[in-house]
């Protein structure tokens, strides 16, 4: 459904931190896209086994440090109420992909999101002063993401915005965006990644690319 790399290609490694409704979806496509993927909970992988074995077959359940390690781009599915205590230490020097959300309804109010001069992987950022964030997975649902993923070519591709401030780290995510079934449109940092936030005009809206691109411009203008 996605085409394959080819096999001279070599992908970067993933780590998927969280093993909820989101990490294990992210794990499985990725999977399915060529990458081999490691993931990992707040504790002893065994307790995450059989999640992993039933939701995401080939991935590695590991412990947290042991994934990060062996990685080159981590993804930040964890809880958001859990992110005031996750160690920064763990993701140095990392490209950290964040796909979480600050949604009151939804987690509550978390006093360290509340800071509205800030997007929410802003803030992440700032947490994670020796990572690399690039914001994106975050505007479509973990039911949908395997689900509407699409060949290259294909007129009925989603596209999916990715942002930073770093351009080499956005294209390096861009490209396993597109590798596990989707456009991507680029957006120029961090601080634009608001648009991809709940109430935002992307958020949880289905696009093709070019859609996409004409609502993010109406927005920014």
């Amino acid at each position: 459904m996605t085409g394959e790399a080819p096999s001279s290609v070599r992908l970067p490694p993933l780590a998927v931190l969280g093993a909820g409704h989101v990490g294990p979806v992210i794990a499985r496509v990725a999977i399915e896209a060529g990458f081999r993927v490691s993931i990992a909970a707040s504790g002893d992988p065994a307790k995450i086994a059989l999640i992993t074995e039933v939701l995401a077959p080939g991935a590695e359940p590991r412990w947290a440090a042991d994934a990060v390690e062996d990685s080159e781009i981590v993804v930040l599915a964890i809880p958001l109420h859990k992110f005031a205590t996750f160690d920064a230490a763990l993701v140095a020097d990392k490209l950290v992909v964040d796909t979480m959300n600050y949604w009151p309804p939804i987690d509550g109010v978390q006093e360290m999101f509340e800071d509205r001069r800030y997007g929410s992987s802003e803030l992440v950022a700032r947490r994670l002063p020796r990572s690399t964030i690039v914001k994106t997975l975050n505007h479509i649902g973990y039911h949908e993401l395997e689900d509407e993923r699409r060949p290259v070519g294909s007129p009925q591709r989603r596209a999916l915005g990715v942002a930073g401030d770093d351009p080499g780290a956005v294209d390096v995510v861009a490209d396993v965006i597109e590798r596990i079934g989707y456009d991507t449109v680029r957006l120029e940092s961090l601080s634009a990644g608001r648009l991809l936030q709940p109430g935002g005009p992307v958020f949880g809206v289905s696009l093709r690319r070019t859609e996409f691109e004409a609502t993010v411009r109406a927005e920014a203008a």
